[in-house]
This record gives C-alpha cells, sequence and structure tokens, in this order.
C-alpha cells in the first residue's frame, strides 16, 4: 500500500490546525517525551532504527491526524491537529504500528485480521483511549470506556482500508481481540 497509509489516525475535535513547521517543531518535541523515546529504543533493539527523518509533518485530505508507511515512515497531518498533546499521540500510536511491522516480518496491511490487530495495540497501548481524551471526544461511560474506545477507533481505521469491508473489519477483530489486546509488548504491561 505505498500511496495509502497502512494505518491512520484520526483528528481530534478541534480542527483550527497547524502550519507544517509548526507541526515539525511539535514533532521534535514529541521525540523527546520518555514514551517516544521508549518505543523508538526498543525499535532500533528490534533491528528496525528510526532516524530522525522517520516522522514528518504534512498537510493531509483526508480527515485524520497522521499514518504509518511502510518504508517511508510516519506522517503527521498538520492541519488536522492543533496542540502538543495530539501530535504527541499520533507519533506514540504510529511508533507502534512500526514497532508491529518491524517485529513481524510477514505484517500484511491489506489482510484485515493484521490491520485490526496493530490498531487494537496501538489504541491500547498509546493512550488513545484514555478516559480524558474520551471525555473531550463526547464520550462518557464510567466502565468499559476504554475497550469500547479502542474497539470504535479500530473498527473507523479498518474499514477505511480499501481491502476490509466493514462486516470483514468486524469478524477481524472479534478474531484477533483477546491475542492483540493482551500483546503489550515492547511493553511490560499496558502504560
Amino acid at each position: 500500500m505505498a500511496d495509502e497509509p497502512a494505518s491512520g489516525g484520526f483528528a481530534s475535535a478541534v480542527n483550527s490546525g497547524l502550519t507544517v513547521k509548526e507541526c515539525q517543531d511539535k514533532i521534535q518535541r514529541s521525540l523527546r517525551t520518555p514514551m517516544v523515546k521508549f518505543l523508538r529504543e526498543h525499535l532500533e533493539k528490534a533491528g528496525c532504527p528510526v532516524g530522525d527523518n522517520f516522522v514528518k509533518a504534512v498537510n493531509c485530505d483526508k480527515e485524520m491526524g497522521g499514518g504509518y508507511l511502510r518504508g517511508e515512515g510516519i506522517m503527521v497531518c498538520s492541519n488536522h491537529l492543533s496542540i502538543q498533546d495530539e501530535v504527541n499521540q499520533v507519533v506514540i500510536h504510529e511508533l507502534i504500528h512500526a514497532f508491529d511491522e518491524c517485529r513481524a516480518a510477514n505484517l500484511d496491511w491489506a489482510n484485515c485480521a493484521h490491520h485490526a490487530c496493530s490498531e487494537i495495540r496501538a489504541g491500547h497501548l498509546s493512550g488513545d483511549c484514555h478516559y480524558k481524551r474520551e471525555l473531550l471526544r463526547g464520550f462518557m461511560k464510567l466502565r468499559g470506556h476504554e475497550q469500547e474506545c479502542v474497539r470504535r477507533r479500530v473498527m473507523k481505521s479498518v474499514i477505511a482500508n480499501p481491502y476490509c469491508s466493514e462486516s470483514a473489519a468486524k469478524d477481524a477483530m472479534e478474531a484477533v481481540w483477546d491475542v492483540c489486546y493482551n500483546d503489550t509488548q515492547p511493553f511490560d504491561r499496558a502504560p
């Protein structure tokens, strides 16, 4: 999928947008955060070093926060993000996809189950579904919000995959849920 992102993050509700330069500055700050440093170290240990040009700010046509492109790196959609926390979340989410691809030499983004698994892991491990973020998105639930959020966001991403219909995405997500949700590598446990 050279022209399509292997996976896509989602834009925030606030859509004022950053310039590419502003976003690139926020990416540089993001690269210094403990979580991003941790993921980059583990990518390197797994044999997939991440250079400074691996994460790039771009303007995106599609309504998304960013995406991971096999062989090219991470794109962060500057025009759909507005604050540092959003940039950090996109970078972390997409680094988890990069880690998944690095450790699984046969990861096939056109395979709905492979895509769903990486989205489950990225949604669960990146903090995308922290209750404060969910509250800001307008989703309020006291119990079970995290798994519900991960499921909702996995479906949104996998349905956007041209190889996955809605029913194929749902079936794939359900088939791999337990294994992928409980796979916390490179973390000892979900952060």
